[in-house]
Parts: structure tokens; sequence; C-alpha cells
């Protein structure tokens, strides 16, 4: 056994070697094929830098967030090199989604699922056998099947490509055990196969959980910015939700869009209001019938404008880069959750809009599902934490993309693309209240958390409060002129701010940080918003300026645009495959501005490689050149 390991260490490392000496003819082939293949005339950034290393033959982790071109980070490799590539993923309608995608660019790609037909699964079984395919998709559980391990392992596999890597981490945000054995069945197919991590979501404890449970050694690391310049960034407190989500439906009239919804009557009942008011809405959660369910993701893929009204359950896999809104008619569970889920918007990097409805029903609900979850307590705990950082984004004081960013890591300019930046909001000299709950911070030897510190600025005589004696500080008392709630929001707003902190660990205690003390000290001036989140809804704002629509094309190539739009829903629905299969919104707006008038200059269009040209070239050239002699 030690001399097989030998012999297969040594291989390794003259592969490597060999690989890192042909990098830049590799590289080179690799990019033919971005165009030939894929129809991109150029990586994303961060792209290339990913597919150098895996072609170099490393191991590495990468988080990109969503839409940054994830896929392509081992399908390119898995195209442009021999073996086969295994995808880990648990989103079955990912799989199916991107294989579709791949036959239609030409590439030899199968899944193992158990929502395929067995005569799929018998296709998919006898190409491997006969090593034609380039990608496996497989779930985890299905890999972790002693057969499946077997066969693979006499099946030339050259790397595998984990995709969703934060469910490993019991502290992400969407921990799955089957993840956990992922590690070991990589070197039980291949030794020391190489690994490709891939999450759009891991903050660095997340990341090293992922390290320490996926990779023998340290792989490279490539973490992208987090930030979504396409996306606009909105959060409204709750007035009349209903309505206020009609009018941000209706003032994108023709679009695809999300809007998340905390529980399954709700999704089925906006979709009754959306639909009542003219809009292709449809429900989607777990409590459908499947027929049902699939019906309506097939429509929401293959039809343009489509609306869906649904719980978490859906977007997780949906493939589909022209949802041009999500909404959440409800708070998300945390930072994490909400950052994915408007993820699903804009992935072709055209304008995006997002909205999230808050309100202090939301957050006491959240609380609630959170102490009677049945977490451990130091999962609690940080549960806690991060639906504080989420309330804390809903209530910032100024730019939402920075305080996003930040929760990440990252720092940043102001966007000039959030509601806050737009539209700004009505802000007071808070000055004396940042002092006076910093003060009850300190006067209590910065061990407390937030309950505990609202109590003493209210001068409520709580158990704790009297345990400690805490009822005789300076502080006991001083902000009774303002309700709980207001002293919640402003803490928020001077976490977000970055002048208080939270400890994540031990037990949630607040803290002054070291640009806060210029506050207590007499140095500094803070604003804080004037509508705190206590009553938020009867103090928002009335007649502030709408959001405008994202605009894909002007005016002038709106018609071609929706001809071409027609076109694609028609072949889809042919076909039966999602309609960015055939063509992104991307590829279509492309062919309304440069109109081109050959399969030739249509060849330059992005998103159009050589197989999508030969079947599709023909007819979409017809529209753009109908077009061009009606105009």
């Amino acid at each position: 056994m030690r001399e097989i390991e030998r012999k297969c260490t040594a291989r390794f490392c003259r592969v490597r070697a060999i690989d890192q000496k042909m990098m830049p003819d590799a590289l080179s082939h690799a990019s033919a094929l971005l165009h030939s293949v894929f129809g991109f005339s150029a990586f994303r950034p961060g792209q290339e830098e990913i597919v150098r290393a895996v072609l170099a033959g490393e191991d590495v982790l990468a988080v990109m967030p969503t839409g940054s071109g994830k896929s392509l980070c081992y399908q390119l490799p898995a195209v442009a090199r021999p073996g086969l590539t295994v995808v880990v993923s648990p989103l079955i309608a990912l799989m199916r989604d991107q294989v579709r995608a791949l036959a239609a660019a030409g590439v030899a790609a199968g899944s193992l699922n158990s929502s395929n037909e067995p005569a799929e699964n018998a296709r998919v079984l006898r190409l491997l056998r006969e090593r034609q395919l380039r990608l496996l998709y497989v779930a985890p559980e299905r890999l972790a099947r002693p057969d499946t391990v077997e066969m693979l392992a006499d099946s030339d596999v050259a790397m595998m490509a984990i995709d969703e890597a934060h469910c490993v981490s019991q502290w992400g945000h969407d921990f799955r055990p089957e993840y956990l054995t992922l590690g070991s069945l990589a070197r039980q197919i291949g030794g020391r196969l190489q690994t490709l991590a891939l999450t759009a979501t891991a903050d660095a404890p997340t990341r090293s959980d992922i390290v320490d449970k996926l990779f023998a050694k340290p792989p490279r690391v490539f973490v992208r910015s987090f930030d979504r310049p396409n996306l606009r960034l909105a959060f409204k407190p709750k007035e009349r939700s209903s309505r206020q989500l009609l009018s941000f439906v209706r003032e994108r009239s023709g679009q695809s869009g999300i809007v998340y919804c905390a529980s399954r009557r709700k999704t089925e009942e906006l979709a009754e209001t959306l639909k009542a008011a003219g809009v292709a809405a449809l429900p989607y959660h777990a409590g459908l019938d499947k027929a049902v369910r699939d019906a309506h993701q097939d429509a929401f893929q293959q039809q343009d404008g489509i609306v869906m009204t649904a719980t978490v359950a859906f977007g997780m896999g949906i493939d589909k880069p022209d949802v041009r809104f999500v909404c959440h008619a409800d708070l998300p569970a945390n930072v994490e959750a909400y950052y994915q889920e408007i993820g699903r918007a804009g992935r072709d990097g055209l304008p995006a809009d997002t909205l999230t409805l808050y309100g202090l029903a939301d957050m006491q609900l959240r609380r609630l599902q959170i102490e009677q979850g049945e977490q451990s307590d130091d999962r609690k705990r940080i549960e806690r934490q991060r639906l504080g950082a989420l309330l804390a984004l809903a209530e910032a004081p100024r730019c939402r993309r920075q305080t996003l960013l930040a929760y990440f890591g990252e720092a940043s300019e102001p966007c000039g693309n959030c509601d806050l930046c737009q539209e700004g909001v009505e802000l007071f000299d808070g000055t004396v209240e940042a002092q006076k709950a910093m003060s009850a911070i300190v006067r209590t030897g910065e061990r407390f958390g937030m309950e505990h510190l609202v109590a003493l600025l209210r001068g409520e005589r709580t158990e704790n409060i009297l345990k400690f004696n805490h009822d005789r500080l300076p502080t006991f008392g001083v902000g009774v002129d303002r309700a709980a709630g207001d002293w919640r929001s402003i803490f928020r707003q001077l976490s977000a701010t970055g002048l208080i902190t939270q400890d994540l660990v031990e037990h949630g205690r607040w803290s002054v940080t070291d640009a806060g003390w210029q506050v207590p000290e007499g140095k500094a001036k803070i604003e804080l918003r004037k509508d705190l989140a206590a009553g938020a809804a009867g103090r928002a704002k009335r007649g502030e300026r709408r959001a405008a629509v994202a605009t894909v094309v002007g005016e002038a190539d709106a018609g071609l645009f929706d001809a071409l739009r027609a076109l694609r829903t028609k072949l889809a629905q042919g076909q039966r495959v999602p309609a960015y299969v055939v063509f992104s919104d991307r590829t279509l707006v492309e062919l309304a501005t440069h109109r081109p008038q050959s399969l030739g200059a249509m060849r330059e269009i992005h998103g159009v490689g050589d197989a999508k040209l030969e079947r599709y070239g023909v007819p979409f050239l017809e529209v753009v050149q109908q077009h061009a002699r009606q105009g």
C-alpha cells in the first residue's frame, strides 16, 4: 500500500510539474475554448486566476459572489484537459440546468440523481463507462454509495469540484452533515485527487472549516469581493405590505422576479393578489404537489415575465441569469441568507432591483424561531448576533452596501445604487443617545448584551440589574424617555457605523471600538436615523421617490428585444429547457443593440459559441434582419 501511495505521489508531482511548465499554452487553449464553446470574449473578474491555478493542478477554495461565474471555473478546465470532473452539488435543479446548458454548448455532461428517469441514469452510466463524459454532476448522498465510489475510482477522475462548499461547516448558514464525508471520498476515488471547493457565502471561520474538512493540505484560497454593484439595495418598513409589493412589481411589468415570503400561506395569497392585478404570478412552496411545483418552476425558467412568490425552498440551484428583481415580503433569517437570496437577481450582470420589507412582527418571529429551535446554546447565541447584524443593515443610517460589505470584512465607498444613497434618510444629532449607550456599555465593564443594557438605560429593575447592583449606576434610567425598541435600533445603528461591536463568542457582550471612544470623549458627533424601528411603519416618509426600473435596453431597441425574447420563449418551450439555455438576456441585449447582419458578426456577440451559432443563429438573425427591414 505504501509503495502504491509513493508511486501515486511521485506521479502527481511529475504531472503538476509538467502542467506548470505548460501553463501559458494551457491557459491560451482554455481562453480559446472560452470563446468557441461558451461564447465569452474574456474572463469575468476573478475567473482567470482561479482557472490558472486549477490548470496548474492546485487545490483551490474559491469564494465568489453569486453571478460572478463560479461554474466556469470548473467547467472550462474540464473541457480544456483530459479526464472527468465530478461536480458535487446538493441542488438537483442546478444539476439539471447546467447539464442542459453544457449540452447546448456541445459539452458532454451528465448527472446522476433521484429525479432522473431510470433510462437517463442508465445512459449516463454507459457514457461514464465509455469515458465519454467531461463532467458528471452528483449529489453528496449518491457519491457516498460504495458502488459510486468504486465506479468513479475506475473512471479517470481528474478533479472533484464541490459546489456550495459552505454546507460542510457547522457554523455556516446551511450545514449539511453529508458534506463531512466528501474529503475522505475524494481520497478514496483518486488518492490525491485535485479538489476545487466553491461557495458564494463564507466568512473567515466558515472558510477555515472548509479547508479543514475538505482538503488534505492547505489549498490556494481566492476570496473575491462580495460586492454586486448591479444590484440596487433597498429596505422599507412595512406599511400595508401587500400594496407596497404590488406597486414594486407593477413598476417592473414584464420582468422575471422572485418574491420571498415567510409562510406557505402567504406565498399563495400574494400570488392571487398579483394575478388579480394582471401580473403573471405563481406560488411555490414545499407543501404543493411535486407536479405543481415542477410545472411552476418550468414556467419560471422557460417564460419571460413570470413572478414567483415563494418560500426560501425556491431558488437554490435555479441557474436563471435574467431574474430582474428579488423582493422579500418578510425579513430574511440573517445576512448570509439575505445575501444569497438577493444574489439570485441580476446574475447576467445587468441591472436588477431588490427590496426587503420589515416590521416589528418580523423581528419578533425571527427571535422566536431562534429561541424555540433545537440548536445548542452556542449556536443560538451566534444566530442572535446574525439577526442583529441583519437588523443593523435594515436600519443603517447611510449607504447599505457599505454596511453589507462591512459584515463580510470589506470596506467600500458609498455606492450610489441603494435607497439610502439615492433617497437619503432623515437624520438627527444622536451624539447624546450614543454617549448614553456607550456609558451603559463601559460602566457595566463591557460584559453584557443588548437586553441588559436597554433595561439599564430605561431604569428597569430586572433580576440581573438587581443582581449586579446596576440600579446604582449613574446610567440607570437616563434613557427612560425612549422605548426599548428605539434603544435596540440605536445600538444596531452604532454597530453599523463601527462605533460599538458585539462579540459573537462571549455571550453577545458589547464593547466600544477605538473609533467609538471619540464620541464619549466629545471628539466626534454621530447622526442617527430618525425613523427608528419602533413604530417605523407609522413614521415612514410618504411621497418618497420611487426606484427607477432597471433598464436593460434603450427605447429604440425595445421592440427588437421583445421580438428576440418571444423567439427565445418559443424555442425554449419547444425544447422544454430554461430560456437562458437558448440565450441569456445579455445576449439578447447585445443582439438588439448591435444588430449583426451576418452569422459571422453574430459570432462576436456575448454568449454565442460555435454550437449555439449552428443551432440558433439563423432564426435569431432572421428576426434581427426582419426588424431592420421594417425599421
